[in-house]
């Protein structure tokens, strides 16, 4: 932990990632392609989007869901229904244009064209009672005063270890509590993986309330009351947001962002080494290396095949699936092969597991390739991860709702990664744990 103390200290004077070209501010123009016809249906009401939903959660599964109708309509752009959907979701529009391609997918990205108010998970919302009543950062527009207000703070609290830090420790023994709260919102919008149709009937029908979590999440809310004196008056006097506000944004970042976010990346990180143990002599090789006496940030960023992992992990299993976009106005948008008209008020889907798969872009896009991201080659391809709702080269800002710690997230895997191979010669387990370890001899 004293380790994860540093890196957050060190973030203020550290230009991290690898070398990259700017990437496009904005999505691509559409080119001389045909236009074409948005393919695809939304069925019949009602019917429609349950057979849809039977689909994506119990029949097929979502990256079989998605595949299928892009062989169907030989397209990467369609229309579909993705879950949640009736009967006690009725005021749920499940209606959607999904993007599956990084061309298309990019115009999720443009905020000239496209909003992003109360769509974190789609077109479902869930109860604001689970963040104190406040729609927090995640679910503002940039069009939204309060947006760039909250999402500065946010941008700043990456940086501000003295006033972060001291609560850090103790916050981890609640992240039990977390996992409830955030698993209580996301139900009706993920496949679990148990028994069919249980599933279904018990987790994909309703919203779960929040009065199951309250008790823990208003011991967090104390928590930080207590113990964050120093950066709510911060957040008061620099950006003007009231306790509250601070607070519930707060416990969103380090429950959904942060909590959420690394419990699905850094098992895949660590599942993707301990599987290849000719990976691992050339992580501790360039580790030893480059280390130094002491691990840092500076250090790590002269680690090429380190970061290349981590990006690699990154853009197999991004660590949130879906995307969404709403239309602000009529516009054209392109795939590699072809311009549809999008009308004002569509809503956008991109599933970003089939996204970073795209055939155009990376060569061989089902394997895992180390060195994917290294050279001038891989450099390039940077502008086409999309993991941070944004490209891995892009710049956070209250313009955008770019990650605002995205590259705090590569850092920190790259930092564990370099010190487990500074340590140890060779690491074995699986995604759920590592079970052995080979000390270095020193």
């Amino acid at each position: 932990m004293a380790m994860g103390t540093m890196m957050t200290c060190r973030m203020m004077s550290i230009s991290p990632g690898m070398p990259s070209s700017s990437p496009p501010t904005q999505s691509p123009a559409p080119a001389s392609l045909p236009l074409r016809t948005i393919p695809g249906s939304y069925g019949w009401p009602l019917l429609g989007p349950i057979s849809d939903r039977l689909d994506y959660f119990w029949f097929q599964g979502p990256d079989t869901f998605f595949k299928k109708r892009i062989d169907k309509y030989k397209s990467t752009v369609f229309r579909t229904n993705v879950p949640p959907t009736f009967p006690f979701f009725a005021g749920v529009n499940p209606n959607v244009v999904a993007v599956l391609d990084t061309k298309s997918f990019a115009y999720l990205f443009d905020m000239d064209i496209v909003e992003k108010k109360n769509i974190l998970v789609g077109e479902f919302m869930p109860s604001v009672k689970f963040t104190g009543n406040i729609r927090t950062c995640a679910y503002l527009d940039t069009s939204e005063p309060q947006h760039t207000q909250v999402y500065n703070l946010q941008s700043s609290t990456v940086y501000i270890s003295p006033l972060l830090s001291p609560f850090f420790l103790i916050f981890l023994f609640y992240f039990c509590s977390l996992d409830k709260w955030l698993a209580l919102q996301l139900l009706p919008t993920v496949k679990i993986g148990i028994l069919q149709p249980l599933e279904e009937i018990f987790l994909h029908s309703f919203s779960y309330p929040f009065f199951l979590v309250s008790g823990d999440y208003n011991k967090l809310y104390q928590f930080i009351t207590n113990e964050a004196k120093e950066l709510l008056r911060y957040a008061e006097t620099e950006f003007g947001l009231n306790q509250e506000e601070t607070i519930h944004n707060l416990l969103f970042i380090l429950g959904f962002n942060a909590f959420g976010g690394f419990s699905i990346f850094l098992p895949g990180l660590i599942s993707r080494i301990v599987s290849d143990t000719a990976l691992q002599e050339k992580l501790r090789d360039e580790v030893r290396q480059n280390a130094g006496p002491s691990l840092s940030f500076e250090s790590v960023m002269k680690m090429p095949l380190v970061q290349s992992v981590v990006y690699e992990t990154l853009r197999l299993s991004p660590p949130v699936p879906l995307q969404f976009a709403r239309a602000r106005k009529d516009f054209q948008l392109s795939s590699h092969d072809s311009v549809f008209d999008i009308k004002k008020g569509e809503l956008l889907c991109g599933y970003q597991p089939l996204v970073m798969r795209d055939a155009e872009v990376f060569d061989d896009p089902e394997s895992f390739r180390a060195d994917r991201f290294m050279g001038e080659e891989g450099r390039e391809l940077l502008n086409y991860l999309y993991w941070s709702n944004g490209p891995q080269t892009g710049s956070p800002s209250e313009s955008n709702k770019q990650c605002a710690a995205k590259d705090y997230v590569t850092l920190t895997g790259s930092m564990m990664v370099a010190y487990l191979f500074k340590r140890y010669d060779s690491i074995t387990g699986d995604s759920a744990s590592i079970t052995a370890v080979e000390k270095a001899v020193k």
